[in-house]
């Protein structure tokens, strides 16, 4: 268990990495420019992700999103394929340390002062835009299971987060620990304190209707099925 949550925290702070990182560095290299500012900002970050999932699937399953380890329990308590509800704590918890701790790094990489952000992101369409992108991503991930193609997995998330950059008002933070992560950095990348709690609801309900969807299109299929597929992205039975 502890390399398993030694995982999901390290991939997650990655994960913060890269995007305040790559925000910061866009910011200094493209400072009249947003959309070139978007557009390294969605690059780095859809390649990181991809890399991060791949990499680390094998260990912990690579959620790095509590939206992800919640959706893994609740569609795999019944059949014992998902996440322990104990453990799911452990992940979620080992997720927003690594978050932070991953916002902290990188701003002392690039040398910008601690600090809160002071970046207000809280209105009607933003809010939609993150039930919109964390649905998306949920019905990504379990439409690949069912279906046997969870090799597919790092790539394909990797993807859609950066497409839904563009796609999205909110630029699809869709990850309520890399939501929580990006408050403490005063940068490009940040949110306020107030904008913080009303994204992490709106994730949550994207999350449930991302299941929703997904047990409409893809009929869960017999354990043994998804796992004659190729799971890359997810860790063997023994290791749990």
């Amino acid at each position: 268990m502890w390399r398993r949550a030694l995982a999901e925290a390290l991939g997650t702070g990655l994960l913060v990495v890269i995007v305040v990182g790559s925000g910061i560095a866009a910011q200094s290299l493209s400072p009249d420019d947003v959309g070139l500012q978007l557009l390294q900002n969605s690059l780095a970050t859809a390649l990181g992700l991809a890399v991060l999932i791949g990499v680390l699937g094998p260990v912990s399953g690579a959620h790095l999103n509590p939206v992800v380890t919640g959706v893994d329990w609740c569609t795999g308590r019944r059949d014992g394929s998902g996440v322990r509800a104990g453990h799911g704590g452990v992940y979620v918890l080992a997720q927003v340390a690594g978050a932070v701790g991953g916002a902290l790094l990188a701003n002392a990489m690039f040398g910008v002062p601690a600090g809160l952000s002071a970046t207000e992101r809280v209105t009607g369409p933003h809010l939609l835009a993150e039930v919109v992108a964390t649905a998306g991503l949920v019905l990504v991930i379990l439409g690949l299971q069912r279906s046997g193609r969870a090799a597919w997995i790092p790539a394909t998330v990797g993807a859609y987060i950066g497409a839904a950059y563009w796609f999205t008002s909110s630029t699809s933070f869709a990850n309520p620990a890399v939501t929580v992560g990006r408050l403490f950095s005063d940068t490009f990348a940040g949110i306020a304190p107030p904008s913080v709690l009303p994204f992490v609801a709106a994730q949550l309900v994207g999350g449930a209707l991302g299941v929703l969807i997904a047990a409409a299109l893809f009929p869960r299929l017999p354990v043994r099925q998804i796992e004659s597929g190729a799971t890359a992205a997810r860790p063997p039975e023994e290791t749990l």
